[in-house]
């Protein structure tokens, strides 16, 4: 039955990615422009290796066909449930993430979108680690790995580390809400400025989300998460606004 169920789950992903592109040039699988949605319920019912699989069948068929403009997004939950439909236009989405990732998960995984040839790799990783007790110093260190893998593996690719983000503090229902509250938005705000830091050094860029889902007391805006962590369709148009002033700023500094 699992077999069954991942076979199904494999379909409609790879159905949903090449439904995702937004360029005038897209990728049609097979001649076939259905556009399958995904149930979210059987997500729960896939291993991580499962996730593992699915994504590295999606990167390998944006190697094969080398879509224009691609852009990936590598990272957690937040980035895999970005909605298709409110990704940023003119580009073609790759989406590399895993519900729970931690920095050194995204690290060893990284060799799976090795052959593809993107424009623009978005980062954001770490508030899993910090909910499961990793350190600072852990996770910084991942995320330096992964920048060093990148401009390594893709020398071409402009690469963006985004800031981690905030959570809803005593708002939050989210099942691990406990953990949640043992993670300071101070200690996040830090690490973000940390990582900002990194960044400059290692010559990538770094936007900085943080502020944009923030209410006046520094937690995240009720409006903007489902459970005090994960993001309604609000806190999405938040962030697709972000990455699309980032790269009309970007592209306008390139002329």
């Amino acid at each position: 039955m699992l077999a069954v169920i991942l076979l199904i789950w494999q379909q409609q992903r790879l159905a949903a990615f090449f439904g995702i592109i937004t360029s005038p040039e897209s990728i049609n699988l097979n001649n076939s422009s259905q556009i399958a949605t995904p149930d979210l319920g059987r997500r729960h019912q896939l291993t991580y290796q499962e996730w593992v699989e699915i994504l590295n069948q999606e990167a390998q068929v944006a190697a094969d066909q080398h879509p224009p403009h691609l852009t990936i997004l590598a990272g957690d939950s937040l980035s895999l449930w970005f909605p298709p439909e409110l990704l940023p236009e003119g580009r073609n989405w790759l989406n590399q993430g895993i519900s729970g990732e931690t920095s050194n998960g995204l690290l060893k995984r990284l060799k799976i979108f090795d052959r593809t040839q993107p424009e623009v790799i978005f980062v954001m990783i770490g508030i899993n680690d910090l909910i499961r007790g990793i350190s600072n110093g852990e996770i910084l260190d991942n995320q330096q790995q992964i920048i060093n893998y990148l401009q390594k593996t893709h020398p071409r690719a402009q690469i963006v580390v985004q800031s981690i983000l905030p959570h809803a503090t005593e708002e939050a229902s989210w099942k691990g809400r406990e953990k949640l509250l043992g993670v300071a938005n101070s200690r996040i705000r830090k690490l973000n400025q940390q990582l900002q830091s990194i960044s400059t050094k290692k010559g990538v860029k770094f936007l900085d989300l943080y502020p944009l889902f923030t209410n006046k007391q520094g937690n995240l805006r009720r409006e903007f998460t489902t459970d005090g962590l994960h993001l309604t369709p609000e806190g999405y148009i938040v962030w697709r606004s972000a990455l699309q002033i980032y790269s009309e700023i970007e592209l306008k500094s390139q002329r």
